[in-house]
């Protein structure tokens, strides 16, 4: 039955690889299951706990079918920031031609409609998650590389469209979604290592500089043998009162819902978090675009009592 299986899914992608582009990113969504279906929605809210679909957006704002430059199976994992007057967002298109995530590029003047742009970073190796991040006027980039057993840091040469790699930050293990924050003079970095698969194994770093060297926290792991808590779930949020990680709920499979948690201690030796009372910040509705799961958010402040953030589901 696996081999039956196997022969069907290479004959749909010869299929669909013989297609022109924009035909093959309109096939329905029928043929593709659960994890396949991934499309990128826009929510608002008070806080960055406290988020909702907006009355004015029809989501999702972006699914396969905007990607016009490859024949795309899915779009997942947004991170997006505003410059000047222009939101950019990047995210992971699943590239069906050589079955592999790459990184993709969408601009809006609003933050609720969007228009695809392009690729914008491909390499020999799968990459999803790409953690965009502005500091002393530069842009990074730090998108999810476990195939290459790294933490690999990008730098726009010509922001937003073109990135070059200046360095690994870690490695030897096989790192998913790390997430990177600056607090209290230091960097600090979330990511899940179990290489099993079970994404329940959270470990913590942090370096004076950007570039490293990179240490491991003495409490780390900080989660460990726990994939409702462990892997990251979009950009930590520093405010003036708040330090905030966001989890994806692995069980009872992946990409379930995103919990909430509030860091309370954070030091070179000490390490404390609770859960925020709204933990299930995001979670399958049951229907529609995100009928099935929703694991991925990026909250931005706007104004007091505003925020927008950009998230991902499955139908």
């Amino acid at each position: 039955m696996n081999y039956i299986k196997k022969v069907i899914k290479e004959l749909r992608l010869s299929l669909i690889n013989s297609l022109p582009v924009k035909v093959a990113n309109q096939l329905p969504f029928g043929a593709l299951t659960n994890k396949q279906r991934w499309s990128i929605g826009i929510y608002i809210g008070e806080s960055p706990v406290d988020l909702a679909t907006p009355k004015n957006v029809k989501n999702p704002v972006l699914t396969r079918r905007d990607v016009t430059d490859v024949r795309a199976e899915f779009v997942a994992d947004p991170f997006m920031l505003k410059v000047e007057h222009t939101w950019v967002m990047f995210f992971e298109v699943l590239n069906q031609q050589p079955y592999r995530g790459e990184i993709a590029l969408a601009t809006s003047e609003d933050g609720m409609n969007w228009k695809y742009e392009q690729i914008v970073l491909a390499e020999p190796f799968h990459l999803s998650y790409p953690y965009i991040f502005e500091w002393m006027n530069d842009y990074y980039m730090i998108p999810e590389s476990n195939e290459a057993n790294a933490i690999r840091l990008y730098k726009a040469s010509h922001f937003p469209s073109e990135w070059c790699f200046i360095g690994n930050l870690l490695t030897g293990l096989q790192f998913s979604d790390a997430s990177i924050f600056h607090y209290a003079g230091k960097w600090w970095l979330f990511t899940e290592t179990n290489p099993q698969g079970n994404f329940d194994t959270l470990r913590l770093y942090y370096a004076e500089e950007l570039l490293g060297p990179w240490l491991e926290h003495p409490k780390s792991p900080i989660v460990e043998g726990d994939a409702h808590i462990a892997r990251p779930g979009g950009r930590v949020v520093v405010t003036h009162s708040q330090i905030i990680r966001y989890a994806q709920d692995c069980e009872p499979e992946y990409g379930t819902q995103v919990r909430a948690f509030e860091i309370t201690e954070l030091t070179t030796t000490t390490y404390q978090e609770r859960e925020i009372s709204q933990s299930l910040l995001l979670s399958p509705t049951g229907s529609g675009w995100n009928g099935a799961g929703m694991h991925h958010i990026d909250p931005h402040f706007i104004n007091e009592g505003k925020w927008i953030a950009c998230v991902d589901g499955r139908g």
